[in-house]
């Protein structure tokens, strides 16, 4: 087995068993794969670290530093498993080889695993994540506010967090780079609202969306549960998208060193993915409600072409049948910005968007559906569109994410992890 997939799918059930939204799960993500890749690194220099200053002798044991890198980072920021964590490292070390100098290169990989983890680890610190200032939802139309009052609006500053694709910008201007336009080229947000493209926009989704529509057909219905993954008890979006990338690393045959630099930086895409969307979620003049307030008080809104409907419900369901939509701003949509930057850093690393691969989901409501894909960003189109069957988000939620994605994807392919 490959260590970086090993520790990797160690990661996919921690998402699992914490839950929460997909800022926090991505800048994990990419805290632990950049530490297995700059350990990998540090022994073999193929490509550029994250972060420079670790060097091995080059006769370090590279699965040793990996187990070491991976134990420290999940034990470190999921520390309620770290029982489970130190069962893993135990077994995974205990396959590694002991006698005479083969010993020395396993203890001398730990080290630089364990070095690469508190190097990142540190870097990290006081990049916002715990950023808790409080956000008041607001009451203009238009204007986001959780269907169901009890709901917390989930990480509203991650807009704030240091990307880790920041180098040496202002953080404003790193935002400013990749922040999109107000959508259909509105002037502001009333003209938006008043629009008929707003009318065309808010329809569809009513149409698509709705719990029991009947104009959804039976494969749409089949996407939106397949790309959902919003509750906890699964790997979460960013997980899926991590997913896709193990089966390719598999199918291809990628060793080591390779598989660590694609783990890195599409985790890296994906965190920094985050802080973009939510940065255009909550950070900008237009913290866009949901389709399902949208429906409900249309009233609010002077375009004649919506009419309310207070009864409407989306597809989307919890385990116990109540139906909801995520708990921040439909604008830009989160699923579609990481699927999106998924996708191009796929194609960027592999050199074309053309691969044959099959996927399955964690969603509860797809249990055992696998869908077939050509290209990378064929996934990543169907991901944002689901949204909409989901009946969860607009169109232009994912329209306007794929190509800020797609820039973000190439400006961290062009500028980190680079080949030497």
């Amino acid at each position: 087995m490959n260590a970086v997939l090993d520790w990797n799918e160690t990661f996919l059930q921690a998402i699992r068993v914490r839950g929460g939204a997909p800022g926090p799960i991505a800048r994990v993500g990419a805290i632990l794969h950049i530490a297995m890749h700059d350990a990998i690194v540090a022994i073999a220099p193929t490509h550029a670290p994250y972060l420079e200053g670790l060097n091995g002798a080059g006769t370090e044991n590279p699965e040793a530093a990996v187990h070491r890198a991976a134990h420290t980072v999940l034990s470190t920021l999921y520390p309620e498993q770290s029982a489970v964590f130190d069962a893993q490292l135990t077994q995974r070390e205990g396959a590694l080889p002991a006698p005479g100098q083969q010993r020395q290169s396993v203890l001398a990989g730990r080290r630089i695993g364990t070095s690469s983890a508190l190097a990142i680890l540190a870097d990290r610190r006081g990049d916002g994540h715990d950023d808790a200032t409080p956000y008041r939802p607001g009451t203009a139309p238009g204007a986001w506010r959780p269907a169901n009052p009890s709901i917390e609006p989930a990480t509203p500053n991650w807009g704030r967090v240091r990307p880790f694709s920041l180098g040496g910008q202002a953080q404003e201007n790193w935002l400013a780079t990749f922040r999109p336009p107000l959508p259909a080229g509105a002037p502001d947000v009333a003209s938006l609202l008043a629009s008929p493209e707003y009318a065309t926009q808010v329809n569809e989704v009513k149409d698509k969306g709705r719990f029991n529509s009947t104009s959804r057909t039976t494969e749409e219905t089949e996407i939106a549960h397949f790309w959902a993954n919003d509750l906890d008890g699964t790997y979460k979006p960013p997980g899926h998208l991590f997913t896709m990338s193990r089966v390719l690393a598999t199918d291809e045959g990628l060793d080591l060193a390779a598989t660590a630099r694609l783990f890195a930086l599409v985790a890296i895409v994906m965190a920094d993915a985050a802080v973009v969307a939510w940065d255009a979620k909550y950070a900008t003049e237009l913290d866009l409600w949901r389709p399902d307030t949208a429906i409900r008080l249309a009233g609010l809104v002077n375009n004649p072409a919506v009419v309310p409907d207070p009864l409407w419900q989306p597809l989307s369901v919890d385990y116990g049948g109540a139906r909801f939509s995520p708990p921040f701003p439909a604008y830009i949509s989160g699923h579609a910005t990481f699927s999106a930057a998924h996708a191009r850093m796929m194609a960027n690393y592999f050199g074309t968007d053309e691969k044959n691969f099959q996927l399955g989901t964690d969603d509860p409501f797809a249990a055992g559906v696998k869908r077939s894909y050509s290209r990378f960003s064929e996934a990543g189109e169907e991901n944002g569109l689901s949204r909409i069957y989901l009946g969860v988000h607009f169109r232009w939620d994912a329209d306007e994410a794929r190509p800020v994605a797609s820039r973000l994807a190439d400006h961290i392919y062009d500028t980190l992890l680079t080949e030497s």
